[in-house]
Order: structure tokens, then C-alpha cells, then sequence
């Protein structure tokens, strides 16, 4: 009675496990879905039969994968069956479709690999399942059964911009320092361990998001640590943002020390295995805490190592040199824990290439900066000063 007692008392003075352990965030679920099976027709009538509803998903700004888990778990999601034709109703109503909100990101596979349809937008829509038709005289009306698959929703993070670095090179200080995110922060490895998404405000009420995604290490590319967790992220943003401590990164005293440009060069290396079209986004690279003594000399260093990067390439460790490098737009130096100056020189920066990139895809854009450059060409064009 003394023992029981006591593991009781004991049962209750276990701590709780922390918060975001609890809530894990979730970007991959599967699905059973099965549309409605069309309604009978009557033959004594011509009655038709209801057509069978239909299982689609609608992607919502503020919804997520973990509701669709919690209120689907263990079922099989099926979507009403079609009404039968009768003496009182020669035509049968349709059965009611099965709505599931989704976050946008979203990419939907059949369970033979088949993408049926990604969610990009509010609004947009995917149909999972569909409904049986209802019994007419070409199917000696007899209703047909609904389309049944499992499925996988898999969410890809969509925003502007991706922060890619090791883990406590800054991200989380990043993201914290030019939005209004509030992610965890400490001085240790791995601080991040679920993607956070934030949006740089400006004042003239522009916003760009930017996602702040768990911090690689070596082998990610081949699902070592979270590996594809993370990797498959980088997708879906426009640009990346390379964080890189000036100091360089240790994992632990089994791992070698790398400097700041090795870390780099590793993060660009990683991708290329992960996917290599990666390389073709463009890349800004910021390198992190130069607040401390002799960072300085550190940014230097590698603005000059990426003048001329295949020579220094040569001069490197085989285990950190990519067959192709991501030719930097630009490297800037901030320090994001104290938001030095830094800080908003990046955000002006991120701001820039955005709009750049948006016309070059999109020749109907027009920004306030291009007609700023068109306005002072036709002015120069005319022989007056330009200002």
C-alpha cells in the first residue's frame, strides 16, 4: 500500500515535457480519402441517380497539417454518398463533399507517386477523391462507387526568403532582430528544431516573409540529423540567405573545426547533393557576430576567397569543396544579436534583390526602382544633369 502510494506521489511530481516538444510541428500526412458513391437511378422513370461527392483540400493562410491530423487520425475520410432517384424526385441530389483546410505549401501524392496537385494560394483547391457518377440509362443505372487512394499532403514551406546555415550560426537572433518573430534562442547547437516563419515589416507598409528552418549538418543531404526535414524547405523561397558564424563551427570534439568560409562552402555543398537546381536561386550571404574581435578581417577574407574562388578551392580540404559554387550576389557583414548596423543595410538589401527578381520574371512588374533608373537614362539620354 506504501509502494503504491508513493509511485503515485512520485507519478505526479514528473515534470511535464517542454512545450514545444509537445506540439511537434508537422509537414508530412497521410490520408485515407474516399469519394460517395453515386446515387441509383429508376428505370420505370429515367430517373438519374446523385452524383457521388468529392474529397478536395483548400489552402488556408492560418491553417495547419497538425488540425487535418488530430480530426482525421485512424479514419478514412469519405465524403457523402449520391441521392437515389425516386417517384418523387426523378433526379437525385449530389452527395456532400468533404472540405480540408490546408496551409499553402502544400503538395499532394497518390500513394503510386502520382502528384495530383499542389496548394500555392488561398483558395486554391485540390480534389483528393472523386465521386462516383449516379445511374443513368448508359450504366443500366447503377450508381458507381467513388474514387479511393491514400494519400500524403507533404508542406513546403512557401516565402520569400530562406535562411540556410549551420546550427547557432544566428538564424533564430536573425529572425528575431528583423521581424516581429519570437523564436527561440540560446547558445547552443540545434536551438531550432521546427521551421518559424516571420515578416519583415517596412515602413512604407511593403512585407516580406522569411523562414527561419532548423540548421543543417553534414550528411543532411543523405537525411543525417533532419536532413530532408529541412532541406525540402529551400524550395519553395525565392531567395536564400546564408548565415555563417565569423568564427567558423564545431559540431563537437568528434567533428573537425571549420572556418567561416569552409562552413559556407559546406552549406553550398549540401545542397548541390540535396538537389543541385537549388543552385540556381539567388544567394546572399551574411556573415554572422561581427561584433567580436577580428571578424573584420574574417568578412575581408572571404570577399576576396570569392573574387576568385576556384583557385582557393584548390587550396581546400576535398570534404568541403562543391563541384559548383553559388556565386554570391552579395556578402554582408551583421551582427544579429546586437542588430548593429548591419541589420537594416539587409533588410534594405533582401528588399532590392526581391523587386530585381520580380522583374526579371515578371517583364509587366514595374518597380519604384526601375523607374527611378529608366527616369535618370532618359534625362542622360538628354544631356541633363543627372542627380
Amino acid at each position: 500500500m506504501v509502494f503504491i502510494f508513493r509511485t503515485l506521489f512520485a507519478a505526479r511530481e514528473l515534470k511535464k515535457p517542454r512545450g514545444y516538444l509537445r506540439s511537434k510541428f508537422l509537414d508530412s500526412v497521410r490520408l485515407h480519402v474516399k469519394g460517395g458513391t453515386g446515387g441509383t437511378g429508376l428505370p420505370k422513370f429515367g430517373g438519374l441517380g446523385g452524383q457521388g461527392g468529392c474529397v478536395y483540400c483548400i489552402g488556408k493562410e492560418d491553417a495547419n497539417l497538425k488540425t487535418v491530423m488530430t480530426k482525421h487520425r485512424g479514419k478514412t475520410v469519405s465524403a457523402g454518398h449520391g441521392e437515389d432517384s425516386r417517384k418523387t424526385k426523378i433526379v437525385g441530389n449530389p452527395g456532400s463533399d468533404v472540405k480540408l483546410e490546408v496551409p499553402l505549401g502544400v503538395t499532394v501524392y497518390r500513394e503510386d507517386g502520382k502528384v495530383l496537385g499542389s496548394i500555392d494560394k488561398e483558395g486554391e483547391t485540390v480534389i483528393l477523391a472523386r465521386g462516383g457518377p449516379g445511374g443513368t440509362p448508359e450504366s443500366n443505372f447503377l450508381g458507381h462507387h467513388g474514387q479511393l487512394h491514400h494519400i500524403r499532403l507533404d508542406l513546403k514551406l512557401i516565402a520569400d526568403i530562406g535562411l540556410v546555415g549551420f546550427p547557432n550560426a544566428g538564424k533564430s537572433s536573425l529572425l528575431k532582430a528583423i521581424s516581429k518573430a519570437q523564436p527561440k534562442i540560446a547558445n547552443y547547437p540545434f536551438t531550432t528544431i521546427k521551421p518559424n516563419k516571420g515578416i519583415i515589416f517596412y515602413k512604407d507598409l511593403r512585407q516580406i516573409s522569411i523562414a527561419d528552418l532548423p540548421g543543417l549538418i553534414e550528411g543532411a543531404h543523405i537525411n543525417v540529423g533532419l536532413g530532408h526535414s529541412f532541406l525540402k524547405h529551400v524550395e519553395r523561397t525565392k531567395i536564400l540567405l546564408f548565415i555563417a558564424d565569423a568564427q567558423g563551427f564545431q559540431l563537437s570534439p568528434k567533428y573537425p573545426k571549420r572556418s567561416c568560409l569552409e562552413t559556407v562552402l559546406l552549406l553550398n555543398k549540401e545542397l548541390e547533393l540535396y538537389n543541385s537546381e537549388l543552385l540556381q536561386k539567388p544567394a546572399i550571404l551574411a556573415v554572422n557576430k561581427m561584433d567580436l574581435p577580428g571578424t573584420d578581417e574574417v568578412l575581408t577574407g572571404i570577399k576576396d576567397a570569392y573574387k576568385d574562388i576556384n583557385s582557393v578551392l584548390d587550396t581546400l580540404p576535398e570534404d568541403v569543396r562543391p563541384k559548383n559554387v553559388i556565386p554570391f550576389e552579395d556578402i554582408i557583414g551583421i551582427s544579429a544579436l546586437r542588430r548593429g548596423p548591419g541589420i537594416q543595410e539587409l533588410k534594405e538589401l533582401l528588399r532590392r534583390r526581391l523587386d530585381e527578381l520580380a522583374e526579371e520574371t515578371d517583364p509587366n512588374i514595374v518597380h519604384p526602382n526601375k523607374v527611378l533608373r529608366q527616369s535618370r537614362a532618359i534625362v542622360k539620354e538628354r544631356g541633363a544633369k543627372v542627380t
